[in-house]
């Protein structure tokens, strides 16, 4: 893990804001980059005073919504067969995307906020997005909104933490658990609310 993190500080590093775009593009994509082993690098870079951590969560946040943008655009696309039958050549099984289109129907189109809180479905609730035809506009915003909070969240841990491996891995935890609860919490929220506005009309 140390080794790891260490690799993507000296990215993070060498590359600039550029770097962390193009990282966290991928990271938004089906490529298993952690977000964390980003943007906490990017963090302790900015309390070193190599970069700053505004750019650094604005450059997260591009990075997030260019690769969510990939995933949307494949999807909406090329449709549901085309997924169902290749997903995997591009890592995505039918598993996972039954999964992820299950929880967007069921919960609408605030899962593309929720998702980008939530460890592994970040890198897919945009797929059922696109599959759906959510307008891009509004999915474009709320994959803004989520994505700018979790980088702020790991930015933060990163400056106030620095390269502390092991309290980064207790605080990033924590922080997971509380963005599902959170997400719980707000989905049966506006599930519940829009059922109750349907019946009203």
């Amino acid at each position: 893990m140390e080794s790891l993190a260490q690799f993507f500080v000296e990215i993070v590093n060498e590359w600039g804001y550029i770097g962390i775009f193009v990282l966290m593009t991928l990271e938004s994509t089906v490529f298993p980059i952690p977000s964390e082993l980003v943007m906490i690098p990017a963090g302790y870079l900015a309390h070193q005073g190599e970069l700053s951590a505004a750019l650094s969560v604005i450059a997260g946040t591009a990075g997030s919504l260019a690769g969510a943008m990939i995933n949307y655009i494949v999807s909406r696309r090329y449709g549901r067969s085309f997924l169902w039958n290749h997903g995997k050549k591009i890592l995505v099984s039918r598993r996972r995307l039954a999964q992820m289109d299950y929880f967007f129907r069921r919960y609408g189109e605030v899962t593309t906020f929720l998702g980008r809180l939530i460890p592994v479905a970040r890198h897919y609730i945009s797929i059922p997005a696109g599959l759906a035809k959510m307008r891009l506009w509004r999915f474009m915003l709320f994959t803004s909104l989520g994505a700018f909070v979790w980088m702020v969240v790991l930015t933060a841990l990163g400056y106030f933490i620095g390269n502390n491996i092991d309290e980064i891995k207790k605080y990033t935890h924590l922080f997971g658990y509380a963005a599902i609860a959170a997400a719980v919490i707000i989905t049966v929220y506006y599930y519940f609310g829009k059922k109750k506005k349907i019946a009203k009309n």
